[in-house]
């Protein structure tokens, strides 16, 4: 009855195997096809031996022992040697009863075909091509034992039992024929169905190339090539293209504080608003990390200002995400296709440029690129370039201005500040090219070289008489930032075996307000070293008492925007009072900065005022000439 269902499977089509990618699918495979057409073989042979007579008898239960030899061979998965066995003995079989039979003649001929199907669906090449080869010869061999007279062909006459013959023998080789067409049909569906996921993932793969993953928007190699299709048809509509390159506004604070996947989130909840808002002709595409472009045609200029008013309100809106509120905002740079380019590389450049701008002129704003900008932009990147190898090549300099104790006249301290002198003579503004070593990340070494240089210089001016003077050395608030500074006052200390007492080292208000703890850890150290601290530029920034006190600050510097105009005409006059009262209180010295007339510096002996900085007595001098002085005056 097994062997029924078996049969029914095959000549159903039922009996499927799956193509799998495990190493035994195909050795499997080969296995249930052996099994079933030696099953099947073994049904029509059971039915040929009810006609079968004397020798005929013989030959057909010696091939039905053989297929059973084949069928254990293959149940323990011998499967060359069970193929070997079956194709073999089926064949012997075939020839034996051809030439008991009708010789060339006789209808067990018919069966080589079948040997030869089932050789194709049971072995490899070598295989089928050995049994074919062998069913050649068997022929040939045939053929010469008739015509040499060593065997005489029996023609017997027909009987229903040839009939029966024949039927079996067509109806094996017709279920051979069925099986390999099944595998050819399986083995296509197979391939056609392999070829369909190998498509799908070509387009995916297409798809990823050209967008991007977190917003399926287009991303830059796609918006370049709508870039370009876009200007192509601008040039036919008589419009204009447009890039607006859109950098969100404090979206780090939201990695850091909600971490990226929030962050993630908010990046597609803005992706779905501005897209729902933006017309047909207007595209949104995803630049990289928090930066967007939107490209859109335009005829007049107005509509570019009213769309970027519209995505810079879309971006201050506020975002839920996980049960928190989050607001951002956006600066938005705008550049025009023809006018300012059409290489979409270049007028994202500029595009860039034009929202760094933005950002600068106060953010959740937008700015036009004119050529002012690229100017500017270009002179930067040279300067930036150039101050990575100025400290070796030895082009800056340090200056020293005094400043002078207001009620004595005495020169207590000179100021260490930076200058970088050109060959046409001309000077480099140290407020244009700090910023700049700042972003390009070179202040630290900076910073480093002048410590140096001023304790140096400090300690050589001590030696040759003037014992009591101190320097004075402006810090960046980057300088703190990586937690070595301590250490590198206390090298230049000993290096030029300066007194700490004589180093002063002035910060800004706005080192106060980053990192406190970090901040306070480093100037306890610096305090702890003997080292003096400063407060520059104060009143233009927090002038946040506490922070007086918690760090140890010895003296304040009030800015020269509240002093210059003192004098001539007491503007600031209520604002400078009530600093230098609040340092008596606090115990601290002042110093006055920018004093240029005489009366400016009475008014300050008057309120108190300690010392005082400025061109009443000097500029910011080179060493040599500032030494020169002291020697003179002092």
């Amino acid at each position: 009855m097994r062997y029924l269902t078996m049969i029914w499977k095959a000549l159903s089509g039922i009996y499927k195997d799956r193509i799998s990618s495990k190493p035994d699918t195909f050795h499997e495979i080969r296995r249930q096809r052996l099994m079933q057409i030696g099953c099947v073989t073994a049904l029509g042979l059971l039915a040929a031996l009810t006609v079968a007579k004397s020798s005929t008898f013989t030959i057909i239960v010696t091939g039905l022992a053989s297929l059973v030899v084949s069928f254990t061979l293959s149940y323990k998965h011998k499967l060359l040697a069970a193929s070997l066995v079956l194709l073999g003995a089926m064949s012997s079989m075939l020839f034996a009863l051809a030439i008991t039979g009708a010789g060339i003649y006789d209808l067990a001929v018919l069966g080589f075909s079948g040997i030869i199907i089932f050789a194709a669906i049971l072995g490899g090449v070598a295989v089928f091509l050995a049994v074919l080869a062998w069913i050649i010869a068997l022929c040939l061999l045939m053929a010469w034992l008739t015509l040499s007279g060593h065997i005489v062909p029996n023609t017997p006459r027909l009987t229903w039992s040839h009939v029966v013959f024949l039927n079996i023998i067509l109806m094996v080789i017709g279920l051979s024929v069925y099986i390999l067409v099944q595998d050819i049909k399986r083995l296509l569906s197979s391939l056609k169905h392999e070829h369909k996921k190998v498509q799908q993932s070509r387009t995916r793969i297409q798809h990823l190339a050209h967008h991007d993953a977190l917003t399926n928007l287009p991303n830059r190699r796609c918006g370049e090539k709508r870039f370009a299709q876009l200007l192509a048809n601008c040039a036919n509509t008589n419009k204009n293209l447009a890039i607006l390159f859109i950098d969100l506004d404090n979206f780090k604070p939201v990695n850091d504080a909600l971490g990226h996947e929030s962050g993630d989130l908010l990046l597609q909840q803005l992706t779905h608003r501005i897209t729902s808002n933006l017309s047909k002709e207007q595209y949104l595409i995803r630049f990289g990390g928090d930066e967007f472009l939107v490209l859109t045609q335009f005829e007049h200029k107005e509509e570019l200002e009213t769309l970027a008013k519209s995505l810079i309100l879309h971006c201050a809106s506020t975002f839920l995400i996980r049960k928190t509120r989050v607001r951002v905002s956006a600066s938005i740079g705008i550049v025009q296709a023809p006018e300012h380019g059409i290489n979409f590389k270049s007028l994202c450049r500029k595009a860039d440029i034009a929202m760094y701008h933005a950002k600068t002129g106060g953010k959740n704003t937008f700015r036009h690129y004119d050529l002012a900008l690229d100017a500017e932009s270009e002179a930067k990147f040279t300067i930036m370039q150039r101050l990575k190898t100025a400290i070796a090549e030895d082009e800056f300099e340090v200056y020293y201005q005094p400043v002078i104790h207001l009620e004595t006249g005495k020169l207590e301290v000179v100021e260490a500040l930076l200058r970088w002198p050109q060959q046409d003579g001309s000077l480099i503004s140290p407020e244009y090219f700090i910023p700049l070593a700042e972003t390009a990340g070179i202040i630290n070494d900076i910073g480093l070289w002048v410590m140096n240089e001023a304790c140096l210089f400090c300690a050589k001016m001590r030696a040759e008489g003037f014992e009591h003077l101190r320097v004075a050395v402006n810090l960046s608030t980057l300088q703190f930032q990586d937690g070595k500074l301590p250490s590198i006052v206390e090298f230049a200390l000993a290096q030029s075996d300066l007194p700490a007492n004589a180093l002063e080292l002035e910060i800004t208000e706005s080192v106060l307000m980053d990192d406190v703890a970090n901040i306070q850890h480093q100037l306890d150290a610096l305090a702890s070293l003997g080292v003096n601290i400063a407060i520059d530029d104060f009143g233009t920034g927090y002038s946040n008492l506490s922070y007086l006190h918690k760090f140890n600050a010895q003296t304040l510097k009030i800015d020269r925007s509240l002093v210059t105009q003192l004098g001539p005409t007491n503007e600031n006059l209520p604002l400078v009072t009530a600093i230098i009262s609040m340092a008596k209180s606090l115990h601290l010295n002042t110093v006055a900065e920018g004093i240029e007339h005489e009366s400016t510096a009475a008014k300050l002996i008057n309120l108190g005022c300690t010392r005082g900085q400025g061109f009443l007595w000097s500029k910011p001098l080179p060493p040599d000439t500032l030494s020169q002085q002291l020697k003179s005056h002092y």
